[in-house]
């Protein structure tokens, strides 16, 4: 099942581990998140009908990214708005999760490929703030 990572009600992040695979369509984000984030399994044969996607004027206040785990294992560290460490996740091959508000750090566990997908353009410095890391468990899911 997929995983939110949550601090004071807020969604952090939501881990879709590799073995999730259920039929259908599901969409684990909220229609007001910026990014939206969803599991589709479909049978042979099954047509999706085409279409063009209409220009909609959005608003993107926070940067969310989508890390797809191609290969290797990745510790994801999450933090608060306020860069307090609250816990980490192992994420491996075909793993996928959101990151969509407070904090994070990574640490590479065993060589990894990854693919990332967020919002642009890039803002460069002023899309984040860096800092200084503490020590850190590791929760396996």
């Amino acid at each position: 099942m997929p995983i939110q990572i949550t601090h004071n009600d807020l969604i952090l992040a939501i881990l879709i581990p590799a073995s999730y695979n259920e039929p259908g369509i599901h969409f684990f984000t909220p229609n007001e998140f910026s990014q939206q984030l969803a599991f589709m399994r479909h049978p042979t044969g099954k047509k999706i009908q085409a279409h063009v996607h209409n220009p909609v004027p959005r608003t993107v206040e926070y940067t969310q990214e989508v890390l797809f785990i191609r290969k290797g294992k990745l510790r994801v560290d999450f933090y608060s708005q306020q860069q307090e460490y609250l816990e980490s996740y192992l994420l491996q091959s075909g793993d996928v999760i959101l990151l969509i508000k407070g904090g994070h750090g990574f640490e590479v566990v065993e060589e990894v490929e990854m693919i990332e997908v967020k919002q642009g353009p890039y803002a460069g410095d002023a899309d984040k703030t860096r800092f200084d890391s503490n020590g850190v468990t590791l929760k396996l899911i």
